[in-house]
């Protein structure tokens, strides 16, 4: 059968498609075309470099790292898977320039080539800076770097933590340091502090000393150094870490940053309380020297003796002062005796002038027998004019007769003997006026009887009790009838 001449003709579009003579290819499928560029790319390309600028950075929630890689005329898809992100020695970011190790390879269901990177490093030293310029910046509008939040180191600490390597030189520098200023109780976490892991130790070591307990059984440090000796930005980096950064500036106990020597500055170092240039410098800031703070507790005790002693010095001073200003005591007496003599003399001579004055008087007095009987006649007139009349006298003695008779009626009656002139006798006994039964049931042996007109001595023989009366029971007959 012959094909129509459409068949071979390539202008003329066929409805269906057909296979032609001799053509031995066969249609393609896109998963096989796909497929067959993905292995031509994975050959050719297998192991390549490639240095470009971040792009796109995110971190999906399987861990995979996604991003591009430009420069100023293309653009290349990168991958990152999670295992491989772990190893990384800095946190990727837009507008960073590396150099990514890897492969590329094709992503059919994009039809997209990409580079799965196996590596990541930072383009040269001054990708670096300005990466660490960027995450400065970043951390500073934050206010981790505030001079606010410094806090000023203890003065004499009791504990020391120290973040560094335990097996470098540095350790041993800043205990020697301490021994010579200032002994005091040392705490070392070691941790690395280059290299992978090394940001995460160091972040942890420093939230580990903050959260010791204070009365636990090892001591909370009341100061951390976190000290690494010198070297390159690269070996230095794990100390611009944001994590190491963050765990700094949340510390509840100030911290001393020691990284690297007096050029090197680190992220740390600006996160911390405290700069120190070196880590035997930081020792040095953190301790006072001991023989100085002997000497100055020297000099504040000679200060105290002195101080204590000054007021009384001055005391003296202004006592022997005023004492010598204070008058003597003949100076003090000598108005006293001016003023004495003066009045011995005054009363001298009031005496003299006075007794002067009375012989004057006396002198001028004449007695005579008509001054005395002057005197007679003016003693006789006043005692004339002084009545006593007789009634005075008579009736204050009348008044007191009558009470006198009075009295004596009232004695009359109250005497005990007066009964006796009636035929009375008065019961006595030695040592006794008046006696009664009571006595004589005593024992009182001797009684005196006392009449009107003597008296008389008796024996008593004791009291007797008087006889019970017979009852009326007894003194009847038997068998006879009460009456009453």
């Amino acid at each position: 059968m012959a094909c129509p001449a459409s068949y071979y003709d390539d202008n003329d579009p066929a409805l269906v498609a057909a296979s032609r003579p001799g053509d031995n290819s066969h249609a393609l499928t896109i998963t096989e075309i796909s497929q067959a560029l993905k292995r031509t790319v994975e050959d050719r390309f297998g192991f390549v470099r490639v240095r470009g600028e971040l792009s796109g950075v995110k971190r999906a929630a399987s861990g995979h790292l996604y991003c591009s890689l430009k420069d100023e005329k293309a653009v290349i898809d990168a991958v990152m898977w999670k295992g491989t992100t772990g190893r990384l020695a800095f946190k990727p970011e837009d507008g960073l320039e590396v150099i990514a190790t890897g492969k590329l390879t094709t992503y059919p269901g994009r039809s997209k080539y990409q580079i799965v990177m196996e590596s990541m490093e930072i383009a040269g030293e001054g990708a670096l800076l300005a990466l660490l310029e960027k995450t400065r910046q970043r951390l500073a509008a934050e206010g981790l770097f505030a001079p606010e939040r410094k806090r000023p180191l203890p003065f004499a600490p009791k504990v020391i933590g120290v973040v560094t390597s335990p097996t470098g030189a540095v350790i041993r520098d800043i205990l020697h340091r301490l021994r010579d200023r200032f002994p005091t109780h040392v705490i070392v976490w070691p941790v690395l502090v280059q290299g992978q892991g090394a940001a995460s130790q160091v972040a942890n070591a420093v939230r580990g000393f903050g959260a010791l307990d204070a009365d636990g059984a090892v001591p909370r440090p009341d100061l951390l150094i976190v000290a690494r000796g010198g070297g390159s930005i690269e070996d230095l980096w794990s100390f611009n870490e944001e994590e190491v950064v963050r765990a700094i500036a949340d510390s509840p106990i100030p911290v001393i940053s020691a990284v690297g020597h007096e050029t090197d500055t680190t992220l740390a170092d600006h996160a911390a309380d405290a700069r120190a240039p070196t880590p035997t410098a930081a020792a040095e800031m953190a301790v006072p020297v001991r023989r100085e703070l002997l000497g100055y507790l020297e000099d504040l005790s000679l200060r105290q003796k002195r101080a204590a002693w000054r007021p009384l010095e001055m005391g003296r001073e202004r006592l022997a002062a005023r004492a010598q200003r204070l008058p003597t005591p003949e100076t003090l007496l000598q108005p006293a005796r001016q003023r004495l003599d003066d009045l011995a003399e005054r009363l001298r001579r009031g005496l003299t002038d006075r007794a002067g004055a009375g012989r004057e008087r006396l002198a001028k007095v004449r007695f005579g027998p008509h001054l005395l009987g002057s005197n007679l006649r003016d003693a006789k007139r006043r005692f004339e004019q002084v009545r006593l009349a007789p009634a005075l006298l008579t009736r204050a003695q009348a008044d007191r007769q009558q009470r006198l008779a009075g009295l004596e009626r009232i004695l009359h009656q109250l005497d005990p003997e007066a009964p006796l002139a009636r035929g009375y006798a008065l019961v006595s006994a030695p040592g006794h006026r008046a006696i009664s039964s009571r006595d004589v049931a005593a024992g009182q042996p001797v009684l005196t009887l006392k009449f009107a007109d003597g008296t008389l001595d008796v024996a008593t023989g004791g009291a007797k009790k008087p006889k019970p009366k017979p009852s009326a029971a007894k003194d009847s007959p038997p068998g006879q009838p009460k009456l009453l």
